[in-house]
């Protein structure tokens, strides 16, 4: 079987990032941290993945897009070019969690992960993963407060990596927590993308919409968590 030849957007927070990769192997990337320039540079960067790797979108085997939770301009911007090129080339359309590709960057690095997407003040959206990135609980939105994963942090090591985890480490002093303040990159894609592509897991071009969480609330129960 080929190596799957694949383009990646992320666009689910403050940072645009676009890859084609083939397999394993990056063969292109772009990335801009610019405020408010996703509808400007999305579709630069992926001319320019493109004419890098001397391909057009129909010779890819699917394009690939984060699906949320998160910036609701930046997730707009992305699902709708990723459509768009689906629509136009006849490609599968593939969406990843954005929690998943941020899990994906934090694997290995502690018994568990915690994924944060930040939503403004002191809330965030969060999931909770085991060590390579397995799912442990559902998307929730969250108020931080002290308390907040001490049962989870009790029992081991956990990372708590997005662009919210400043905020958490603000309040939360646990010699177990781990924080690493970040965005989530297209380059993170790879693994799951792959594996939806090689299970035939696609969305549907035509009706296809982010995944949009906007509901809070003040904890999370260790039943969720684990």
């Amino acid at each position: 079987m080929k190596d799957t030849l694949l383009l990646l957007l992320e666009t689910s927070t403050e940072v645009c990032s676009t890859v084609l990769t083939k397999g394993a192997k990056v063969i292109a990337s772009r990335y801009c941290d610019l405020p408010k320039s996703h509808a400007s540079k999305l579709a630069v960067q992926i001319s320019e993945v493109l004419a890098e790797g001397g391909i057009t979108v129909s010779d890819c085997d699917a394009v690939a897009v984060s699906e949320g939770p998160g910036s609701y301009t930046g997730l707009r911007v992305g699902v709708s070019t990723a459509k768009g090129l689906c629509f136009g080339s006849g490609k599968p359309l593939i969406a990843i969690s954005t929690m998943k590709i941020l899990a994906m960057a934090a694997a290995g690095k502690a018994d568990k992960i915690v994924a944060l997407i930040d939503a403004r003040r002191m809330e965030a959206y969060c999931a909770v993963f085991d060590s390579d990135g397995t799912p442990l609980s559902k998307v929730e939105s969250l108020i931080f407060d002290k308390e907040s994963f001490k049962e989870l942090l009790d029992e081991g090591s956990v990372i708590f990596i997005g662009n919210a985890a400043d905020k958490l480490q603000e309040i939360i002093s646990h010699p177990n927590a781990i924080f690493e303040q970040c965005s989530p990159l297209a380059e993170n894609m790879i693994i799951p993308a792959t594996e939806a592509f090689v299970k035939k897991e696609f969305k549907d071009v035509a009706y296809f919409e982010p995944f949009y969480l906007k509901d809070f609330v003040a904890g999370i129960s260790k039943k969720q968590l684990l």
